[in-house]
């Protein structure tokens, strides 16, 4: 990891969910949960199998929403409703964040395949709020999710980014595939107290393919050693 690497970019664009804050402090996990009793309660089947029709849809689709959508027709905003009902509490405010992201030259940015009232919710936990220029969310992006290439593209007209002078941090190695196939520098952020114990080994394919430029374990840390 280099300074000069860096030293282009004026846009710098994050993931919300498991970027912005640690997997540990399991705020995804809840609604991990409440995704599994929607597609319990909507599909009309056992809690198990919903489990199970949940994951593949995340997995084949990007989202799980991306896939009830596709094969069942569903409206997504009683579903996003649904989803992100849940407490804020375990995410903590940091100081050591918001420093770090205070002293990134040029544009800050949210892409997310949340909605953007949970990623505001989830920045105003973190005490966050003021350090950022936009939020660009699954609705924005016509439901279509990452890793699709279509939503960073509406992305970057939105924003107007010039994606050869831009940084994205992301937790999902397929997620930053077309990031660094558009030019960008790309970060990976991973959490390996959460990732010995999850089930879905899927989510860290990719994590040596040359798409990743750097990976990083602490985002402020990272973020304050660039800036």
């Amino acid at each position: 990891m280099k300074h000069e690497n860096f030293s282009h970019v004026d846009h710098w664009i994050f993931d919300l969910d498991n970027t912005l804050y640690p997997r540990r402090c399991d705020l995804f996990a809840q609604i991990d949960v409440k995704m599994t009793d929607f597609v319990s309660q909507f599909l009309d089947l056992p809690r198990d199998e919903a489990r199970k029709k949940q994951k593949d849809y995340y997995r084949d689709h990007g989202t799980t929403l991306q896939g009830l959508m596709i094969n069942h027709g569903m409206e997504p905003k009683a579903f996003l409703d649904a989803v992100h009902d849940i407490d804020y509490s375990p995410v903590a405010k940091s100081e050591d964040l918001k420093s770090a992201l205070d002293a990134l030259p040029g544009q800050k940015l949210i892409f997310t395949n949340g909605d953007v009232p949970h990623a505001e919710r989830t920045i105003d936990a973190l005490g966050i709020h003021d350090c950022f220029d936009g939020i660009f969310d699954i609705v924005a992006a016509d439901y279509l999710p990452k890793p699709a290439a279509r939503p960073y593209e509406q992305f970057i007209t939105q924003f107007d980014v010039d994606p050869t002078k831009a940084a994205m941090f992301e937790d999902l190695p397929r997620n930053l595939v077309v990031p660094k196939q558009m030019g960008m520098q790309t970060v990976l952020i991973i959490d390996e107290a959460y990732e010995a114990n999850t089930d879905e080994k899927w989510e860290a394919h990719g994590r040596e393919d040359d798409h990743i430029d750097h990976i990083a374990t602490e985002l402020h840390e990272f973020l304050k050693a660039i800036s």
